[in-house]
């Protein structure tokens, strides 16, 4: 799939077949993560890979904004060096790339959770330097999702051309 093709159709998905994801496929997502730009060349991220069924599910349990983390084939808790001034714009570039690797490989996932999730790095053995900063779960979606029909706001509404309020043509 090319790379304008998975932004334009990507969609959030929320729950997931009860599938496994091959190795070679989760492998390329969280290689998508380490291998995006980062500020300076910082990387003041962390990706920790969960498989494990019981600890998906008291990831799912933890998490008031996602608990279908606990459905998902796999997810990743990406975390963020607290002291890194870029950690959560660099961050957020690197869940992007996995969302949209997965998405070119037939894998949904959405983002969970926002900083402070002091539980999931519990679970996971995380150090008090780092913050997780969200929570992705993958797998298959159950549904068939056609043509990334998504509600967007008119082009006309947040694109301007030189100067704020003048339309782009």
């Amino acid at each position: 799939m090319e790379v304008y093709e998975a932004i334009r159709t990507v969609l959030a998905v929320r729950e997931f077949q009860d599938k496994p994801v091959p190795n070679g496929v989760i492998e390329k997502i969280v290689e998508s993560a380490r291998l995006t730009a980062s500020s300076r060349n910082g990387q003041p991220w962390h990706f920790v890979v969960v498989k494990e069924r019981e600890t998906l599910t008291k990831i799912g349990a933890a998490m008031t904004s996602g608990p279908y983390v606990a459905q998902a084939a796999f997810a990743v808790a990406v975390a963020v060096d607290k002291e890194s001034p870029f950690g959560v714009s660099d961050a957020s570039r690197a869940i992007q790339s996995m969302v949209l690797t997965a998405w070119a490989e037939g894998v949904g996932s959405n983002w969970a959770g926002w900083v402070g999730m002091t539980e999931v790095a519990k679970l996971l053995g995380i150090p008090d330097s780092i913050d997780v900063m969200a929570v992705l779960p993958f797998g298959y979606d159950p549904k068939e999702r056609t043509g990334g029909k998504k509600k967007r706001k008119d082009r006309s509404e947040v694109i301007h051309s030189e100067r704020f309020g003048q339309p782009f043509n």
